[in-house]
């Protein structure tokens, strides 16, 4: 240990109220620090403005060479291209990649970026809208963390995502030039950031058109199956009149469609319909679906690349922003109105 790096540490204990020994134990070995000393230790880190070099040299000697994918649901087709992705750059590097599932609640995220200070994996590759907001400003004492597909508002992790704001007004312009008007967005849960992206370019859309915002159009959901059947039913049992459907993704169209058939109403021929993500069954689908693709292969490599950038010790933020594609297939028609 270095001097300088000596005095950090001591100063670091000092202002803790702890030993030595503990504050390299809860930088090393966080789990074996009861959590109220760990939060001394990591405040005083943060006040010292210590940056702890032996802690990164000894997660390296310590690694098991395994990154965790953690997504939001994984039930959602979305995710097997990216895990591809990621598993192909990892292998490449020399590292096996475990998947982990958050079921869209905050406290799995949080376990699972325990795991990794624990060295149950090297690192996490986040692709939910949630983190941990007692984290937040302890960036510096994250383990190596990289964002994929979300962004979480914040805090400055790497990131590879796609603008999401832009190919929603893209997909929306499609549905407007085909005469649309009356427009439903299907949107993610708010208040997290990807389903705000995506109805700002939903609004975007509407606003250069001419076309007033209508707020009973919005329906928000969990991007699953079943909250855009619910979406459907909700709609129609209170009256309300649309021609097309935009949704914030594929699943979500998916059950909207299965919805809108249940109740009579044919696609495109009553509705209209667009997704976003370009899963594996938006082509099988009948009609196959019009939607946005994302290169989410791509992403994964991309991804994987930022975690290996990170464990060799790089610290700077990066953000990779993707291309979009909108794929058009049979679920848009011209707009029909419907009879009353």
């Amino acid at each position: 240990m270095s001097k300088e790096q000596g005095s950090n540490i001591r100063e670091v204990a000092a202002i803790a109220g702890v030993s030595i020994a503990t504050v390299s134990r809860a930088l090393q070995q966080p789990d074996k620090v009861r959590p109220e000393t760990r939060k001394k230790v990591f405040d005083a880190v943060r006040q010292a403005n210590f940056v702890p070099n032996a802690q990164a040299a000894s997660f390296r000697r310590q690694s098991n060479n395994t990154v965790i994918l953690l997504v939001r649901d994984i039930g959602n087709p979305f995710y097997l291209e990216i895990y591809k992705g990621v598993e192909e750059a990892a292998s490449e590097a020399g590292y096996k990649v475990l998947m982990g599932d958050a079921r869209n609640d905050v406290n799995r995220v949080a376990n699972h970026i325990d795991m990794v200070r624990q060295k149950h994996a090297d690192g996490l590759i986040l692709m939910t809208g949630q983190f941990p907001t007692e984290l937040l400003d302890q960036v510096d004492n994250l383990p190596p963390i990289v964002i994929a597909s979300e962004t979480v508002a914040g805090i400055a992790l790497p990131t590879v995502k796609v603008d999401n704001r832009a190919a929603s007004k893209h997909a929306m312009r499609h549905l407007i030039e085909a005469g649309h008007k009356q427009i439903v967005h299907l949107a993610g849960p708010f208040p997290e950031t990807l389903a705000q992206e995506r109805f700002d370019g939903y609004r975007d859309a509407l606003t250069e058109a001419g076309i007033d915002y209508d707020e009973t159009l919005l329906v928000s959901g969990d991007y699953s199956i079943e909250s855009g059947r619910q979406a459907i039913t909700g709609l129609l049992e209170r009256g309300i009149s649309f021609t097309a459907i935009f949704a914030s993704s594929d699943q979500m169209a998916i059950g909207a469609i299965s919805e809108l058939r249940a109740r009579g109403l044919s696609v495109p021929g009553d509705v209209s319909v667009t997704g976003f993500d370009d899963i594996i069954f938006a082509n099988a689908f009948e009609p196959p679906l019009t939607t946005v693709r994302q290169p989410r292969q791509e992403m994964g490599r991309k991804a994987m690349a930022l975690m290996v950038e990170r464990l060799n010790g790089k610290r700077t933020a990066e953000t990779i922003v993707m291309d979009t594609e909108l794929v058009v297939r049979g679920s848009v028609a011209r707009c029909r109105p419907r009879q009353p």
